[in-house]
């Protein structure tokens, strides 16, 4: 029975592996003239199937997970972060604590760079095929308190809980009231220990329980995120402040630039303090 072209690639599309059916042609034609053995070719299509299949799980897993911007760990300068060693930044992409179901908890003032690495941890997660959610608090709330109604909300938290590292980032950056609470308190309680967190916060566990208005509540949300973490603490001012870019050049808006900086470093020590939990890895 003879096949044409067409059929060869209507079975492989039949056995789902369409990124092989559209370049059978091409390997076909590779084959003849470098005189592949049938293990040759047969390696080569299937290897081909493989990575594609890999490419576009990352593909669909990056749009899941909804990340704000993308920013991988090699791009982070650690020289800005002195608290941060070296050897703890490797222990970190090894992703190890995400086998293990880890949270970690990343505390520090605004603009120190918190968002860019929970980002660049979700990005080595999904490279190594895990489903990863990013939300922001203020995102959150809105969908839990809209799930029983929205289709929507109902989806995007379907996605946030049957994923293996959720990201919530600014975490009690402003008051919850209780019914808030309980439903944050409930997130929590389903994925602790199913999931990884990483949070990001400018305040301390120890003023969650005023922010959460119920300390009984704060007390329980405390006790699933801290029972597997590890706590780091991002300092300095804000390196958004310290890198800020301006469209004028002048001697005088340089100044007053120069002068506006100066005022405001000492005020984030002032009004964003940070506590520390633990002192390393």
């Amino acid at each position: 029975m003879e096949y044409t072209m067409e059929d060869l690639q209507r079975q492989l599309h039949h056995l789902r592996m369409s990124e092989t059916s559209k370049e059978l042609p091409s390997f076909l034609r590779k084959a003849e003239t470098q005189s592949w053995t049938y293990q040759e070719f047969l390696r080569e299509l299937l290897s081909y199937e493989e990575k594609r299949r890999e490419e576009k799980m990352i593909e669909k897993h990056l749009k899941w997970a909804k990340f704000p911007y993308q920013k991988s760990i090699d791009e982070f300068n650690l020289r800005e972060l002195p608290s941060l060693s070296e050897r703890q930044l490797k222990q970190l992409k090894e992703m190890s604590w995400l086998d293990e179901s880890f949270n970690l908890i990343f505390l520090g003032p605004p603009g120190v760079w918190k968002t860019h690495m929970a980002i660049g941890l979700g990005l080595e997660a999904i490279y190594k095929g895990q489903r990863v959610s990013f939300v922001s608090m203020g995102e959150l709330l809105p969908l839990l308190k809209m799930e029983e109604f929205l289709r929507k909300s109902q989806l995007k938290l379907k996605r946030i809980r049957e994923a293996d590292l959720v990201i919530i980032d600014d975490l009690m950056y402003m008051a919850m009231d209780q019914n808030e609470a309980n439903l944050f308190f409930h997130l929590i309680n389903h994925l602790y220990e199913r999931s990884s967190i990483i949070l990001t916060s400018n305040k301390g566990p120890e003023d969650w329980g005023a922010l959460l208005g119920d300390q009984g509540i704060a007390t329980a949300i405390l006790d699933r995120l801290l029972h597997r973490s590890e706590v780091l603490h991002f300092e300095g001012a804000s390196h958004g402040i310290k890198y800020r870019q301006t469209l004028f050049q002048t001697e005088s808006v340089q100044n007053y630039l120069t002068v506006t900086i100066s005022f405001i470093s000492p005020m984030f020590s002032l009004f964003y303090p940070y506590y520390t939990l633990f002192n390393s890895f």
